[in-house]
């Protein structure tokens, strides 16, 4: 066979990092990470990025087989969870802090992948998917998925800070800048903006603020590209998206619909006992606001 030959023979299978991915192990960037760290086999060889599987190719992550048919392991879940003030964004937090995946419905396969982060003082839409693929397209910047914050600063603040803040500002990291900054109200030297960023790196609010000499004592992310956030979901709660507002989050990112999976009547009755649970936040209410009982 000549080389042109052999430049004419077909491509077969998928991608490795897209299969994994759409199987909900993690974040496509997240999986790729793994093959370069030599986390993945296929076959029993070390996997490349960029190396493509079929169903007959088994995949081993960290020395454990997968089990998976390629028929059937696409699934598209979507939560809106609504994080309150000092969570962690991370599975397991070496210093014992809660973290968002706590409150979560579990899962029989798979597992929720967050859609980017919010730091341990901000609050508000976090989104979760069990698609590698949709969660790696929503947080990748050609995809331009603005982010809504609603912030409360303590500070001066004149036009010209605003307009600078939107023509943009020189970060440690980069220029950065907001894409519109509207006035929210409030009083004194505090007071609150609603600001969209086309961005969503480490701190990047609060920093665009800082380099303006004023603090930010409130963080809330109310809204991320098409889907905001709601009064129907309390804070240390989530939602689960239904068929048609997955649908629409998809084509914004060029994905193609995907039937949500049938629940049985057990796994709906477990879910509706899971979203009434009371959340870590709630519990941590009601320890400050218990009153001492009164001695006899």
């Amino acid at each position: 066979m000549t080389d042109s030959d052999e430049s004419m023979v077909p491509v077969t299978g998928e991608k490795l990092q897209k299969v994994l991915a759409r199987m909900g192990l993690g974040s496509r960037r997240e999986v790729e990470s793994w093959i370069q760290a030599g986390r993945v086999s296929v076959n029993g060889e070390p996997a490349t990025l960029g190396c493509r599987i079929d169903s007959l190719d088994q995949v081993s992550v960290d020395g454990r087989p997968l089990r998976r048919d390629l028929a059937s392991e696409v699934t598209r879940r979507v939560l809106i969870y609504n994080k309150p003030e000092g969570e962690v964004c991370t599975r397991d937090d070496p210093e014992g802090r809660p973290t968002v995946f706590a409150q979560l419905p579990r899962l029989k396969q798979g597992r929720w992948i967050n859609i980017g982060r919010l730091d341990i003082n901000t609050s508000g839409l976090l989104l979760f998917t069990t698609d590698g693929e949709l969660a790696n397209r929503l947080m990748h910047p050609s995809y331009q998925m603005d982010r809504e914050y609603a912030v409360r600063v303590m500070g001066e603040v004149d036009e010209e800070m605003l307009e600078r803040l939107k023509e943009g500002v020189m970060l440690d990291d980069g220029p950065a800048r907001f894409t519109d900054v509207v006035s929210s109200g409030g009083e004194g030297i505090n007071r609150w903006y609603h600001v969209c960023l086309m961005e969503g790196r480490n701190r990047e609010v609060r920093r665009l603020w800082e380099s303006q000499g004023v603090r930010v004592n409130r963080l809330k992310r109310v809204r991320f590209g098409p889907v905001f956030l709601g009064a129907e979901v309390p804070v240390g709660r989530y939602r689960e998206m239904k068929q048609n507002e997955i649908d629409t989050l998809s084509a914004e990112v060029g994905l193609e619909p995907i039937a949500l999976p049938v629940m049985t009547v057990n796994d709906k009755e477990k879910h509706k006992r899971q979203a009434r649970k009371p959340s870590m936040h709630q519990a941590r209410t009601v320890r400050r606001t218990k009153v001492p009982l009164t001695p006899r």
